[in-house]
């Protein structure tokens, strides 16, 4: 018999950049498990995919968009009538191996305001709407490299700014609300693989030598501490991140 402390039956959830990737993994595992998924991205083509899964609601958005991110929040509350879960997932990476000075400013920006910026205007009317319910779990999608840099396999300085910005949000955000009723606790990847990301080449085979577990993750294994952050299993925790990296920030 499942316990239902790691239930999320019934639960109305919102995921960002879920038509595909880790997002799409996310959105699959919440369904899969009973919850009521909007799914949202900018790529509304693949986001025809998620109508499969189960209880679905398809968003057409982009997280840049301040506006869009509250009409996609208050369709979810209209649709099923609260917000439990939101997933802030949507990310974007800027070239492996580029440095600083060679970062020009429209891809420093478009990084940022992604993976920044894209994280505010989804949490701002998320959180709006929970604190109306007076309960919710916030999960920021950040990464292992918003804990450490990325330098030591490929310069990212653009991503690893923005992730640890999202991982001290977390902190930040975990305090504020914590009075409220609301969880907010970062979920932190390190390398999976996905239908996007094959991770088959050189680049792949550093990546499964970086990491302890001496492999990369597939895409389903993102599911079980997912589901911890989204149920009741983390009702006493908030303000942390939980990373799932193979052992690598263990080295």
């Amino acid at each position: 018999m499942s316990d239902p402390v790691f239930s999320v039956a019934g639960r109305a959830a919102l995921v960002t950049g879920a038509a595909a990737g880790l997002g799409f993994a996310m959105a699959a595992a919440l369904a899969r498990n009973g919850a009521r998924v909007a799914c949202l991205d900018r790529d509304a083509d693949m986001l025809a995919r998620c109508a499969a899964l189960g209880e679905v609601l398809t968003l057409p958005a982009d997280v840049t968009n301040a506006a869009a991110m509250e009409d996609a929040v208050a369709r979810t509350v209209a649709r099923w009538g609260a917000l439990d879960i939101c997933v802030a997932n949507a990310g974007v990476s800027d070239r492996p191996g580029t440095l600083l000075h060679k970062t020009a400013p429209e891809d420093w920006r478009r990084v940022t305001q992604v993976n920044l910026d894209g994280v505010y205007n989804t949490a701002r009317p998320a959180l709006a709407q929970m604190m109306r319910q007076g309960h919710g779990k916030l999960i920021p999608v950040a990464s292992m490299w918003g804990h450490v840099g990325p330098a030591g396999l490929f310069p990212r300085p653009a991503y690893a700014a923005s992730k640890g910005a999202v991982v001290n949000l977390t902190r930040e955000l975990g305090a504020e609300y914590a009075p409220h009723g609301i969880q907010v606790n970062a979920l932190c990847p390190g390398f999976f693989r996905t239908e996007g990301r094959p991770r088959t080449n050189e680049a792949a085979a550093a990546m499964a030598a970086y990491t302890p577990m001496c492999r990369i993750a597939e895409a389903d294994e993102i599911a079980g501490p997912l589901l911890m952050l989204a149920s009741a299993a983390s009702d006493f925790m908030t303000g942390t991140s939980l990373v799932v990296d193979g052992g690598v920030l263990a080295r």
